[in-house]
């Protein structure tokens, strides 16, 4: 089975969730960055995010290259910024045009998850959502997150 594993990481959580899902599965790793790739810190972080978020706006993307149609499965990660997937993967989702395939979800976050899972699961019409998962505090809990990722990749790898 052909896999994509398409993910935006602020911090090196979906880094390294997303990389530990590309060894297992052996998958294409697509990252998503920002047009504007400054580096913000603290509560300018906190701020930025939340005034993407709240005013749900869609950040420009860098070139990247994904056809859906080159994949069986799409594995898509991003992190939790006020209780929804960050923005940057809204971005993505609204430019792919995916249809009609099998997508796995995954979701890093340090507080709440909120309703993160089901606004991602809404926003993938006409695909069938086969797992979905949430990794919290990803380089506090290393090892545990590894062993999650590797049974969560073993739950869906047969689907």
């Amino acid at each position: 089975m052909k896999t994509a594993v398409v993910y935006y990481s602020l911090d090196g959580n979906g880094d390294f969730v997303a990389g530990e899902i590309k060894n297992l599965l052996n998958a294409e790793l697509i990252q998503l960055q920002l047009q504007d790739d400054k580096k913000r810190h603290g509560f300018l972080k906190i701020l930025w995010g939340c005034n993407m978020v709240f005013g749900h706006k869609k950040p420009p993307l860098k070139p990247y290259t994904f056809n859906p149609a080159a994949y069986d499965l799409i594995v898509i990660g991003a992190p939790v910024w006020a209780s929804s997937p960050a923005p940057p993967i809204q971005t993505f989702l609204a430019d792919a045009g995916i249809s009609g395939k099998k997508i796995a979800l995954f979701v890093c976050h340090h507080g709440g998850l909120g309703n993160a899972l089901d606004t991602f699961k809404a926003l993938l019409p006409g695909n069938e959502i086969i797992a979905e998962a949430d990794f919290h505090d990803v380089f506090k809990n290393n090892e545990e997150v590894k062993r999650q990722i590797a049974d969560w990749v073993k739950g869906f790898e047969e689907k």
